[in-house]
C-alpha cells in the first residue's frame, strides 16, 4: 500500500486490478460517437467519445481537470468530437489522435475495461490512472463534464 496526495490530504491508493483478459478487437463508431472494445473472455463494452476525451490523461488535460476547468472543449475546437486516428500502445493502451490535434493522452486497457463494466468513467482523486484512493473518492465524467 502506498500513499498519495489528494485535494482531500493524504490517502491510501492501491493499483489498479490485473487484468486477465485481453483486448481482441477495437472499433470506433463515428456514427454512434463511441469506441467499442472486446476482450478475450467475451465481455464487449463502449464509451462515449466525449466522456473519454474530457477523461484524458495527458498531464495537461489532468491539469485542467485540477483547476477545475474542462479539458475540452476550448474555443478552437472543432465540433463535432472526432477520433483521426488510434494506436495500440504496446500491450497495455490505447492512443489517440481526436480531431482538434490533441494526441499525448494513453488510455491504458485496464481503466478502459473498468469504465465499460461500470459503465460510466471514473478518475481517481488524482486524475490519473495510476492507482485509485483508497476510500473510492472519484470524479465521474460524463457525456456533459464532469459530475460535482
Amino acid at each position: 500500500m502506498a500513499l498519495q496526495n489528494t485535494p482531500s490530504g493524504w490517502a491510501e491508493v492501491r493499483s489498479l486490478p490485473a487484468m486477465d483478459a485481453e483486448v481482441v478487437d477495437i472499433e470506433v463508431d463515428r456514427g454512434a460517437m463511441e469506441l467499442r472494445v472486446r476482450w478475450d473472455d467475451g465481455f464487449t463494452g463502449a464509451l462515449s467519445l466525449t466522456a473519454m476525451r474530457l477523461a484524458c490523461p495527458c498531464a495537461g488535460c489532468r491539469g485542467s481537470r485540477d483547476r477545475g476547468e474542462e479539458p475540452w472543449p476550448t474555443a478552437r475546437s472543432p465540433r463535432p468530437l472526432g477520433i483521426d486516428h488510434a494506436e495500440l500502445v504496446g500491450a497495455w493502451g490505447l492512443g489517440i489522435r481526436w480531431n482538434d490535434g490533441h494526441e499525448t493522452g494513453i488510455y491504458p486497457f485496464e481503466a478502459i475495461r473498468r469504465w465499460c463494466e461500470r459503465d460510466h468513467i471514473d478518475l481517481p482523486g488524482d486524475s490519473g490512472f495510476g492507482a485509485y484512493a483508497a476510500d473510492d473518492t472519484a470524479t465521474d465524467v460524463g457525456d456533459d463534464g464532469p459530475a460535482a
